[in-house]
């Protein structure tokens, strides 16, 4: 599953023989790593909402059996299906026990992937600064930079990126030039070479690289990943501004598809930058109880992110769009919530079943 090939994966665990309710805790550990294993491979194709049904169950069951090392590959799922769903509350529920799972040595098995998770939120929620700790910490440890690599078709390219925002090119060197010599040694691993590929026309800023890496891309939200990038880097040439707009509408629509609507809202902003619309925003998930007050998603959105103390310039940059928007957005907001300030909103907004500290952010 970890190198995307997800047929031969899918035929694996429908080989798993489920064991007798009698027979004990170690059958209890094979159906809690069965789910998970399942909520994985939901999660590599794409159907995010069957990847958190089957992390919860996995959850439950790895609790009831004592099995507590096999809940941080549980919780990755269910963070990083939070995070492409734009339910950044429940995302940065996982944040901070996911980066001390993985600091701590408290998962089983992958404790780069609950860094890397962990990494993840904690830049969405603060900047890239906000996750230096961890990206430094995998990115300087061979075991963990190539556990991670093998396993994450987008991790190369999001360790460069992340690297370079820290203004370290040294570090983002290491990352593509560890990727490239993982691909060299493991020929024929689509998903490995392809992020290789990925990583080193970044590190380039070669699009035509970036593109080749798109189309080779085994994993539906890699390939989005870097038709995104390659779209960013034509859209600094002047005179390649269609492929620019080609390769982002590319990207909003593999986004789509793999259910990531906070993914493909940033990709419509860009466009929208260069001068095309494609009508209406992604949604981006609800949460249960929100819309109870008649707000729209956007709205719900709004007002988690100006309840944690962002004023409208910070909440636009997350939610991409203008500061001006979401001043309109509040006055809305205000009216459907029967509040009249900021003050008296985040105190309705902490009444709300589900409201917690979160936002939607920038790649």
């Amino acid at each position: 599953m970890r190198t995307r090939d997800l047929s031969r994966a899918a035929r694996v665990l429908a080989d798993v023989d489920e064991p007798p309710a009698a027979a004990g805790r170690a059958a209890g550990g094979l159906v809690a790593a069965s789910l998970l294993c399942a909520a994985d491979l939901a999660f590599a194709r794409g159907d995010v909402a069957a990847a958190v049904g089957l992390a919860g169950r996995s959850v439950d069951q790895a609790r009831r059996t004592g099995l507590h090392r096999l809940l941080p590959g549980a919780h990755t799922v269910l963070a990083l299906s939070a995070l492409r769903q734009g339910d950044m509350s429940v995302g940065m529920e996982f944040a901070n026990q996911l980066r001390d799972s993985a600091l701590l040595g408290q998962t089983a098995h992958g404790p780069s992937q609950c860094a890397w998770a962990a990494a993840q939120l904690l830049e969405v929620q603060g900047g890239t600064a906000s996750a230096a700790q961890l990206v430094v910490g995998i990115v300087t440890d061979d075991r963990l930079l190539l556990e991670l690599l093998a396993a994450q078709p987008a991790a190369a390219a999001w360790l460069v990126r992340a690297t370079r925002k820290l203004g370290d090119e040294a570090l983002a060197r290491r990352v593509a030039a560890q990727a490239s010599a993982l691909a060299a040694r493991n020929r024929g691993l689509r998903s490995v070479a392809a992020a290789a590929t990925h990583a080193a026309g970044l590190l380039e800023r070669n699009p035509e690289r970036v593109a080749a890496a798109a189309a080779a891309h085994p994993d539906p939200w890699a390939a989005a990943s870097a038709r995104e990038d390659a779209g960013k880097l034509f859209a600094v040439r002047l005179a390649e501004r269609e492929r620019a707009v080609e390769a982002l509408e590319s990207a909003a629509d593999g986004y789509a598809g793999a259910a990531a609507p906070r993914d493909a809202r940033r990709v419509v902003s860009r466009l929208r930058s260069l001068g095309v619309r494609r009508g209406r925003y992604p949604q981006y998930a609800g949460r249960d109880g929100v819309h109870t007050s008649a707000l729209t998603h956007t709205e719900a959105a709004v007002a988690e992110l100006v309840s944690q103390g962002f004023t409208n310039s910070q909440v636009g940059e997350r939610l991409f769009i203008s500061g001006h928007t979401v001043a309109f957005h509040l006055k809305k907001i205000f009216r459907k919530m029967n509040v009249a300030s900021r003050v008296e909103l985040t105190r309705a907004w902490s009444q709300v079943p589900g409201a917690a500290a979160g936002g939607a952010g920038a790649r």
